[in-house]
């Protein structure tokens, strides 16, 4: 009795080892709305930018918590996709030791429907596969194009929307580079927050695009 005794136990304490953790392998765990924990790897949708998880945006003068609301839709997406096997493709890791991949659920591309359906926006730094997708989810005013939002980009370099935009303030910077080149960056642009501006120089500011257009100056392709 003694020796069946141990061993039934020790089946029991293998069979609850088993229960308790293998659930768990497999599982997938959002981080935000463009990261992922699976199978012990940290992984970074590739290709996409998401709102930082307490990132605000805004819609009619109501802020609200788009970067959280992004990363639910990634969570709802998992959630309703959980009896199906998630696939990740690429083995390139990024400057913080995360695996960048393109997920799939089937045909399914992750990456791509966070960008379809306005919670992730096309990484154009790196990747410009999802512009097109981009502009489908903008023009239907889906997610965050419902309103007004900073790109995660320039977030993370301290850019933040204010309550009450002054609207006689222009916004749009005209550099001129070391080439003699003259080049306008918008608020959204990627090097908008880094641009100076010299009046001394023959730079100067625009209320608006085609102003800075029909000036001679060009967007800036970032």
């Amino acid at each position: 009795m003694g020796k069946f005794a141990e061993i039934s136990c020790t089946r029991i304490f293998l069979f609850i080892f088993a229960f308790c953790y293998l659930p768990a392998f497999g599982q997938v765990l959002v981080t935000d709305g463009d990261t992922i924990r699976y199978q012990g790897e940290k992984i970074r949708l590739d290709g996409i930018d998401a709102p930082e998880i307490n990132q605000q945006c805004k819609t009619k003068n109501k802020f609200w918590n788009c970067g959280d609301q992004a990363a639910n839709a990634l969570k709802n997406l998992i959630k309703n996709k959980s009896n199906k096997k998630l696939n990740c493709e690429g083995i390139s890791i990024d400057k913080y030791g995360r695996q960048l991949s393109t997920c799939f659920f089937d045909d399914l591309n992750i990456n791509k429907w966070m960008i379809e359906n306005g919670w992730a926006l096309a990484y154009r730094y790196y990747s410009k596969r999802y512009i097109e997708s981009e502009n489908k989810a903008r023009q239907l005013k889906k997610g965050i194009w419902q309103g007004e939002f900073i790109y995660p980009w320039n977030w993370r370099k301290g850019k933040r929307l204010i309550a009450h935009q002054n609207s006689q303030k222009c916004q749009i910077k005209g550099n001129i580079s070391s080439k003699g080149e003259k080049i306008y960056h918008t608020p959204e642009g990627m090097d908008y927050l880094n641009t100076k501006i010299s009046e001394k120089k023959g730079e100067r500011w625009f209320c608006s695009e085609p102003e800075a257009l029909a000036k001679g100056w060009r967007k800036s392709r970032r």
